[in-house]
């Protein structure tokens, strides 16, 4: 079998040969940690032997999310500039989608947010609307479609966002807001983005490129639950994925996953009530994510692929081998490939992350 073949037999419910070795990725600063430390080089132009999210070290059979992207956001997106620039060398920078940002000297994480371009239907008409319009130019053929041994990993067809695009263009309070004030907007913005999806995904599968899942991300939720009503996610938001997953489904994709970081459990009902049946990346988080009560709730039609506690790449090899035994009665489930539950950060130690790979295939 193929990693291809071998991850939809997993998802299936079939029999495989063994269980495909996944990765997400990987943050910048690690890999240039590991470069230092000499265990990774880079090529004449300055970057690592293989792009992301598969680069090419030896270690994983696949990622996750790969494929095809569309493109489903700004188009042509707000051109980056500088706003302000502070004392300490701190700058205020508009981003582009239009969010004012602080970005710190040195800094790793993501900036905090100051403000907002869209922030009412005037801002929506004027800068938004306009640049979120249907056309080909936002998906081309992907170069690989024609080679039989690009099928050897898994493609996903990337399916856009129904409201995690919206949500840093306005920042959170101000969707929060949105969603109060003006209901006509959201719907019709909410309605923007589902149908610049729906286009790609038909051009998409007209190429008759065997895909082998269809991909969402959010990222909507955080450590205690998500970031929009719950409520308002099962009236406005859920039903928006269906003409989407229907349509992968008439074309032989009955996999649909979704990224989505945080505690995700009060909007999984809605996402697997409309064809996104796939969790990832299954964040464990201090909230203890995990397929098991998943499973226990919504049976074998609710699959996942991810919940490997990637902050144990710090710790200590006892640790990894902890992990890796509490992953064991999760695969035995079925329909779940374990894998790092996030880009695997700077505090990851090259030689724990090499260790956990070679034990992961003699154990799997």
């Amino acid at each position: 079998m193929n990693n291809t073949e071998r991850t939809l037999a997993i998802l299936n419910y079939q029999n495989y040969d063994r269980l495909p070795l996944v990765h997400f990725g990987y943050w910048w600063e690690t890999l240039e940690k590991w470069a230092a430390e000499g265990h990774l080089q880079k090529d004449e132009n300055g970057n690592f032997k293989s792009g992301w999210p598969e680069f090419d070290f030896g270690w994983g059979d696949c990622g996750w999310g790969g494929g095809s992207n569309p493109i489903y956001g700004l188009l042509p997106a707000f051109e980056r500039k500088v706003l302000k620039t502070l004392p300490d060398g701190s700058k205020h920078v508009q981003d582009d989608v239009g969010a004012t940002v602080l970005e710190a000297p040195d800094a790793t994480s993501i900036p905090a947010e100051i403000d907002h371009l869209l922030k009412d239907r005037a801002t929506w008409e004027e800068h938004y609307k306009p640049r979120l319009q249907w056309f080909e130019a936002r998906l081309s053929r992907p170069k690989w479609a024609d080679d039989p041994h690009a099928f050897d990993r898994p493609r996903g067809l990337y399916c856009g966002s129904m409201i995690g695009l919206l949500r840093n263009m306005m920042g959170v309070v101000g969707l929060s807001y949105l969603t109060v004030d003006d209901e006509e907007l959201l719907d019709e913005m909410l309605q923007t983005f589902a149908d610049i999806a729906l286009q790609n995904v038909k051009t998409a599968l007209s190429w008759n490129v065997k895909f082998a899942y269809g991909h969402f991300w959010e990222d909507i939720c955080f450590k205690n639950g998500p970031l929009i009503s719950p409520a308002l996610f099962e009236e406005k938001i859920a039903p928006l994925y269906k003409p989407i997953t229907d349509e992968l489904a008439r074309h032989g994709v009955n996999i649909v996953s979704l990224d989505c970081d945080g505690f995700i459990d009060h909007l999984i009902p809605g996402w697997l009530e409309n064809g996104v049946n796939t969790m990832f990346p299954i964040e464990v988080g201090t909230w203890n994510a995990s397929i098991k009560p998943w499973r226990e709730s919504y049976g074998k039609e609710l699959r996942g692929v991810g919940g490997m506690n990637k902050n144990v790449f710090a710790e200590d090899r006892a640790a990894v081998d902890a992990e890796i035994e509490r992953l064991k009665p999760l695969v035995a489930l079925g329909g779940f490939i374990p894998c790092p539950d996030h880009l695997i950060p700077p505090t990851a130690k090259w030689d724990l992350v090499c260790y956990y790979c070679d034990k992961m295939r003699a154990t799997f």
